[in-house]
């Protein structure tokens, strides 16, 4: 088996999304379970664009673990990298949606986020030959919320350096999975910016740890940094990658489910960037067509619900973008 040339690392769960749109928490009245986990969203969105990928992550030896291995395995990714453990169970996430179709992370029922197997990730079995053999590693910060877990992603971004793999991380702020405060939480993220290439941000998130959303004034604080993407919903996003500045307007489509569209984004955008060669984006035309091409990656993913299930193809993207 040859190794997959991008290794995505951190949580894979059940997002619990509820049937009823537009009610609280304790309104809902059934929930319907799709695979998600920003990384192994990203990892499932990359084979079915045609790239290779690998997931590291840690679920529970439990029946909803069966059947993340399974959905993983279903979409052809690798998953050499993912650990099980004997007594914490997979983690399972409710979410309740808006009229609009926007998702809210609504807790993980009567279980305290710490106990949960993800948390669980250990270092020293993190495989070592895959990261030999890759090209890129793609990171959330969840990871970084617990103990376990945090030591993993360091563990990780040494190896990336070891065998000069590129590591993008999608900052994918998400305030119910930490336990530490906002300030606390915001340190122990901004540590690990001098060890990434490429960085992906919401607006929001673009504000949170930086207090500027000026992709090309963020670019600049950071040293090692490739390029930074800053989304912003329904107002498009705005990215310098290799010092070139600009734009893309988001794609006017009918939303269902806004859940994982992110994911797809990157997945886009690591596809086509692990595709033409970092080196392209020197040409301002190319930066601006791999960024366009992740946005539509993103968008064609809200047109159906859950994260997994509604990413698109290579060939749908190209039939969306009319090449």
């Amino acid at each position: 088996m040859s190794n997959p040339r991008i290794l995505c690392l951190g949580e894979i769960l059940f997002d619990l999304l509820a049937d009823q749109i537009g009610r609280s928490l304790d309104l809902v009245e059934s929930w319907t379970p799709y695979p998600g986990g920003a990384p192994a969203n990203v990892a499932c969105a990359l084979t079915k664009l045609g790239s290779t990928s690998g997931f590291i992550g840690c679920i529970g030896e439990d029946e909803p673990g069966n059947q993340l291995i399974q959905v993983l395995q279903a979409s052809g990714v690798d998953v050499r990298g993912v650990q099980r453990h004997k007594t914490a169970p997979t983690r399972q996430v409710y979410v309740v949606r808006t009229e609009e179709g926007d998702r809210i992370f609504a807790g993980f029922g009567d279980l305290d986020t710490t106990e949960f197997a993800d948390t669980q990730l250990q270092a020293e079995q993190l495989p070592e030959k895959l990261f030999a053999e890759a090209d890129f590693l793609v990171l959330g910060t969840i990871a970084l919320a617990y103990p376990h877990s945090h030591t993993s992603v360091y563990r990780a971004l040494q190896l990336a350096e070891q065998y000069s793999v590129m590591v993008v991380l999608d900052v994918n702020w998400r305030s119910v999975f930490w336990q530490q405060n906002v300030d606390t939480a915001r340190q122990i993220i901004q540590k690990i910016f001098n060890k990434i290439d490429f960085l992906k941000l919401s607006k929001e998130e673009a504000q949170l740890l930086f207090d500027n959303t000026d992709p090309g004034a963020i670019t600049y604080r950071v040293e090692t940094l490739e390029g930074v993407i800053i989304t912003d919903g329904e107002n498009g996003c705005s990215y310098c990658l290799s010092q070139n500045e600009g734009k893309v307007p988001a794609f006017s489509v009918p939303v269902v489910d806004t859940t994982g569209a992110g994911d797809s984004f990157v997945a886009g955008f690591v596809h086509r960037l692990a595709q033409l060669g970092i080196r392209n984006l020197s040409d301002p035309e190319m930066a601006k067509k791999v960024v366009t091409y992740a946005s539509a990656a993103g968008a064609l993913t809200t047109l159906k619900p859950g994260a997994i299930a509604s990413q698109p193809t290579a060939a749908e993207i190209a039939a969306f973008l009319g090449y």
